[in-house]
């Protein structure tokens, strides 16, 4: 009886030509990959003696090809996000995990490079204490202040507060502007059994945190989606927060966007979660 396998002796010539082109034309597509993401990566990078991934490639090429081509080319190249945005979002979800401090350094100093400012960055990281916890933000500002020392940066934060008896008042305005009704209905319904951790969510994440200044409400909602969405413990918190950042101008394509950027960096079951919550979210609303 015949194998099924097809013997060498039975290829024919013209196969092996067709297969050599192919291969050839594979190998074209992936160097222009990897030479894109490279590009990309430097413009993020900019490092005049090199880059990080260097010793990472004579240790692991591929690994160092994937990072390039995937993470690069692929992903922080797409329209539909500012190399600025994309830094915000990578931060945020960085600080939350708490658990890759060397990316979380190289990617503040990326976002200094790409143009966020210190106080974009350090506000990021109070924004954080909602999602991760006062832990994570005092990491990731202790990480902050290496890279900020480095190179020279001074950051003097203008101290902000909100008057004490209007903390309620103040994080109940910001509170429907961001959620609306689906943040009310959160606060509501711990009244029966923890009535102070509503209080505290208005007063603490939005009377606050939500009313400093140094990121925009757009901004602010971008990386508490971005902080949800890495985590991946908290869906009906995203879900809100999800709805927020379209209650505050930002796009269903934006998205999509951050949580494709957030596939690299959390990995991919993270970003299919919340890809669904996401579905969820705009099938009620469009119901």
């Amino acid at each position: 009886m015949k194998a099924d396998r097809i013997e060498s002796d039975e290829i024919s010539p013209s196969h092996h030509v067709i297969t050599g082109k192919v291969v050839k034309i594979m190998a074209a597509e992936n160097n222009e990959r990897y030479l894109r993401g490279k590009e990309v990566l430097a413009r993020v990078e900019q490092n005049p003696h090199g880059s990080i991934l260097d010793s990472l490639a004579s240790f692991s090429p591929d690994l160092e090809r994937f990072v390039v081509e995937f993470g690069y080319a692929d992903v922080f190249d797409r329209e539909g996000l500012s190399d600025q945005s994309r830094q915000l979002i990578t931060i945020s979800a960085l600080a939350a995990l708490g658990n890759a401090a060397p990316q979380l350094e190289f990617h503040i100093n990326g976002a200094l490079n790409v143009g966020c400012s210190p106080e974009q960055i350090i506000e990021t990281f109070i924004h954080v204490t909602i999602y991760a916890g006062f832990p994570a933000a005092l990491n990731a500002v202790s990480v902050a202040r290496k890279v900020f020392t480095e190179r020279g940066i001074d950051v003097n934060l203008d101290a902000h507060s909100t008057e004490p008896d209007k903390r309620f008042e103040v994080g109940s305005s910001y509170l429907e502007r961001v959620d609306g009704a689906g943040g009310e209905a959160v606060v509501e319904s711990l009244q029966d059994i923890a009535p102070d951790l509503g209080r505290y969510i208005v007063e603490y994440s939005f009377g606050d945190v939500y009313s400093r200044p140094g990121l925009s409400l757009w901004e602010r909602e971008l990386v508490s989606v971005a902080a949800c969405s890495a985590l991946g413990t908290c869906v009906p918190q995203l879900h809100v927060h999800i709805n927020g950042f379209l209650n505050v101008g930002g796009t269903q394509d934006e998205l999509v966007e951050l949580m494709i950027q957030i596939a690299v960096y959390a990995g991919f079951p993270a970003a299919l979660n919340a890809i669904a919550s996401l579905r969820k979210v705009l099938t009620e609303n469009n119901a």
